[in-house]
């Protein structure tokens, strides 16, 4: 009778305390919820901060240098048909975007071999690239570093948790056990959010990048086509 009595006692008290919990009727908003995630959702709002920056700015960085008027192009390739390279030049020089650039460089060559002004446009044209590609890596380490970081706060909430838990007397309580879970499963959420995010910036930033490369290509080899006819 002790035995049964005991268990009666203990399954009357969780059910007391779940009815305590349904009968407070609280809910938890984003906000709480995003300050119940502890010490480790510090980096995570670090790290997504990061990523919008980085987002924006190379978004800004890459819609300025996709901004070649469409008529320099034909309107260069016209005067140096004509001759008049210095005209040329200093409509390329108006324009920052790469293309004007590798353009303007190849100008500078002309009366060189033909291979030396190729060598002089890539040279110039890597510079670009390496402008269009910056901080993305740093993008794409934060896709994956987020959800890592995520994950270790849960890991050490948990940790937390069951450390309350054992220090307890007595019955645990469902809530004190139900609060610290769910309290460390926020890291791991906020990882996941931040990481996917980054992720997909990182990869619409990439095709951003890969179309104005592609373009800056296709525009060199009509310009060196133009000198390899004059010559």
């Amino acid at each position: 009778m002790t035995l049964l009595q005991t268990l009666s006692t203990n399954n009357q008290a969780v059910v007391d305390s779940l009815s305590t919990v349904e009968s407070s009727g609280q809910s938890i908003g984003l906000m709480e919820l995003m300050i119940k995630g502890g010490y480790m959702m510090i980096p995570l709002y670090a790290l997504f901060i990061l990523a919008i920056f980085i987002f924006v700015e190379r978004i800004i960085t890459l819609k300025k240098a996709a901004q070649t008027p469409k008529g320099m192009v034909d309107q260069v390739k016209m005067m140096v048909q004509t001759g008049d390279i210095g005209g040329a030049k200093m409509i390329c020089d108006g324009e920052n975007t790469p293309v004007a650039n590798m353009i303007s460089k190849g100008l500078e060559r002309i009366g060189s071999p033909l291979k030396n002004i190729e060598v002089a446009i890539e040279n110039v044209g890597k510079i670009e690239i390496y402008k269009l590609e910056r901080n993305l890596n740093m993008l794409a380490t934060v896709s994956g570093a987020a959800p890592m970081i995520g994950f270790l706060g849960t890991v050490a909430g948990m940790i937390r948790a069951f450390i309350g838990v054992a220090q307890e007397e007595g019955m645990v309580s469902p809530k004190l056990l139900s609060t610290g879970i769910y309290e460390a499963m926020i890291t791991t959420a906020t990882g996941l959010v931040v990481g996917i995010i980054a992720y997909l910036g990182y990869n619409y930033l990439v095709t951003r990048v890969s179309k104005l490369i592609h373009h800056m290509e296709y525009t060199t080899v009509e310009f060196m086509d133009l000198l390899q006819d004059k010559k």
